[in-house]
């Protein structure tokens, strides 16, 4: 798919590292609020220890690295994050925590911890709730905005180039491939004779007006799978996966923990897999840990959420 070769953000002329409040978003103004899922089983799956050093690859509002931080003494958090926004509500979230806490603006796949190794690493897969509930981001079609859904707004692959100029094979393929949606073939034809489109909700329109009747007041919007599957391409977040399972467990001290969360069946079958293929990790959970009842009353979105956890074998 031609559009998914893209400049990584690391190619273009940005930093990586952010330091300088100077050169981020304001938090204030960036509403990145989220609420972190499974956090119980995620400290307990990564094993905190007193003065141990943990990756969280996904840092998000910093709601995972509060608890990791908090949970034992002397432990230390590097912290990652693709968007601006995040590292920007992070650091002010977590600024009690001094330098116990770094801040990288990456995308996981691209860090380089430069020979360092840790105890445990954490990464909370795909969009987070705070990315969805900030309309101008264009990854729901709740409300109309712009057809943006970049995790990381350095790149220049926007959902809407996808969407104005993929062929309608080349669309199809996306929406089977990292949606599962079944009528692929059907909604990428109405969207190419449509086209072009501008916004979030003229795209959902068109697709719920694609699929046959029974298909538009279903338990899921018609353009739910559609949307999931843009904001992959987009992002490109099934390759960065694969290279991120490929890499991560290297940065593990012997008997460190790997703690993975997925949020749909494509994430996970490439993290249950990667975990049996490699010689060097011992899985700890045998299936997924998922949401109890009372998480998912309080926060609907932790109920797809699937919890993984690997450990490192000595060497």
């Amino acid at each position: 798919m031609r559009y998914l070769v893209i400049p990584r953000p690391t190619d273009l002329p940005f930093p990586d590292d952010i330091a300088d409040p100077a050169n981020l978003p304001d938090a204030s103004e960036s509403a990145f609020h989220h609420t972190p899922v499974l956090l119980e089983a995620v400290l307990e799956g990564l094993a905190i220890q007193p003065q141990g050093r943990y990756l969280d690859a996904t840092l998000g509002g910093g709601g995972h690295s509060r608890r990791i931080l908090e949970s034992a003494p002397g432990v230390e958090v590097v912290g990652l994050d693709q968007d601006a926004r995040a590292i920007a509500a992070a650091q002010k979230n977590l600024g009690e925590f001094g330098d116990r806490i770094q801040f990288h603006h990456t995308n996981f796949v691209d860090f380089d911890p430069k020979g360092e190794v840790f105890d445990g690493i954490l990464a909370d897969l795909g969009v987070s709730s705070a990315q969805f509930d900030q309309a101008e981001r264009g990854f729901s079609f709740r409300q109309t905005a712009p057809l943006d859904m970049r995790m990381d707004n350095r790149q220049p692959l926007t959902a809407a180039d996808l969407v104005n100029h993929g062929d309608e094979v080349e669309l199809a393929n996306i929406f089977y491939t990292y949606g599962e949606e079944r009528l692929s073939r059907r909604i990428a034809r109405r969207i190419v004779e449509q086209r072009p489109f501008q916004t979030t909700t003229e795209l959902a329109e068109a697709i719920a007006y694609s699929v046959p009747k029974k298909y538009r007041y279903g338990r899921i919007h018609p353009a739910t799978r559609v949307f999931q599957a843009l904001r992959i391409a987009v992002n490109q977040e099934l390759d960065v996966l694969d290279q991120f399972l490929e890499k991560a467990p290297t940065w593990l001290k012997p008997n460190g923990r790997i703690v993975i969360i997925s949020f749909h069946s494509l994430e996970d079958r490439k993290v249950k897999q990667a975990f049996r293929d490699r010689p060097d990790l011992a899985i700890i959970t045998k299936k997924p840990i998922t949401a109890d009842e009372a998480e998912i009353a309080q926060n609907s979105r932790s109920r797809s959420a699937k919890l993984r956890v690997a450990s490192r074998l000595p060497t």
